[in-house]
């Protein structure tokens, strides 16, 4: 039977040194790239296989960490996960993701089997009535923990997030300069910092334009397509129904178009909407949905760059990152109608 290969039989193939040999297999950049290619070779060669688990118990931290996100169902938030998984594996780091489906117990959980796994650093998007209680204990452990798009009050965890209030309040802007002056805002709730934080966009853009708060519509609901629905019906059987809604995100736009047809009218023409995340099924809707478009991927990207600082510095401290935006527009949000009224007479 043949012998299994070791470090040593790698390094007298490859003409360099035992500590060489673990350098590269621990993926350092403190190697040149000729030397790290010849290694390699070498390890392909005599068929050595690197036993990461025996590695890792002489490290100080394990070699896997956890993405702990709220609503993998939401486009959103699987692109966020895949830019941060493209950084993890170019590191030789081990994801785990769990889906918590915006519950706070299941999140507990998960959090706590990922502490007693020993896992070396965290990111999360917290479920919709997160406390801080959870994330004190992570903190205290020592684990690095990185906030992926929501944040919680009086935290002092860094976050990765794009500057929501700034694109709302480009949004609100927009329908306001299409002539729309009823306006609506539709889905979330004053429980998620990120809703508060749009909202606030949303408000300010509206006080610029002198438009009266008496004058605009607040429907809180599910941030999905079936509570989009739900918005939109309360907000047609209003007196003075809105033209115009900035949507909480494309899931709501989506679930407004999708109501706005079953009473017969038409996104864009009888209605404007406006999403916020920029999906990309945004570009391929009918009509095209105009969206503020957050780099999803590459935020994903910064937080899992972020948490993997954090674990080789041995610190739960680092920096916000607070990403651009900026607005798409595409055939979702017309001018309001002539009589400056919703087709409310053409519903079903």
């Amino acid at each position: 039977m043949r012998t299994k290969a070791t470090i040593l039989d790698i390094a007298r193939a490859a003409g360099v040194s035992k500590s060489t040999v673990s350098l590269v297999l621990q993926g350092s950049d403190r190697i040149r790239s000729e030397t790290a290619a010849k290694v390699r070779k070498a390890i392909g060669d005599t068929g050595y296989v690197y036993n990461r688990g025996a590695a890792n118990l002489r490290k100080p931290h394990s070699n896997f960490v956890g993405m702990v996100i709220n609503d993998l169902t939401n486009p959103f938030f699987a692109e966020m996960a895949v830019g941060m998984e493209r950084v993890f594996q170019a590191a030789g780091i081990v994801p785990f993701i769990a889906n918590t489906a915006e519950s706070p117990v299941r999140q507990e959980e998960v959090l706590k089997s990922l502490m007693e796994q020993g896992v070396a650093g965290l990111i999360v998007s917290p479920a919709r009535g997160s406390q801080t209680d959870a994330f004190q204990r992570v903190e205290a452990a020592g684990i690095p923990v990185v906030f992926a798009m929501r944040r919680l009050p009086e935290s002092r965890i860094p976050i990765v997030a794009p500057d929501n209030i700034r694109g709302a309040f480009m949004a609100t802007r927009h329908l306001i300069a299409k002539g729309h002056r009823r306006l609506a805002f539709f889905g979330g709730s004053l429980e998620l910092v990120v809703y508060r934080d749009r909202l606030q966009g949303f408000q300010e853009a509206c006080a610029e334009a002198g438009i009266r708060e008496d004058a605009v519509l607040l429907v809180e609901g599910e941030t999905s397509r079936k509570g989009g629905m739900a918005c939109l019906n309360s907000a047609l059987a209003a007196s003075e129904p809105p033209t115009a809604a900035l949507c909480f995100n494309d899931a709501v736009a989506f679930g407004v178009m999708l109501g706005l047809r079953q009473h017969r009218l038409e996104p864009g023409r009888d209605f404007a909407v406006v999403g916020f995340d920029d999906v990309a099924e945004a570009e391929h809707y009918v009509p095209a949905l105009t969206s503020v478009a957050v780099d999803t991927a590459s935020l994903g990207e910064r937080a899992a760059q972020t948490v993997l600082k954090m674990i080789q510095s041995r610190t739960t401290r680092a920096d916000d990152h607070i990403g651009s935006v900026n607005l798409v527009v595409r055939e979702s949000c017309g001018p309001t109608r002539p009589n400056g009224k919703t087709a409310k007479g053409e519903a079903a």
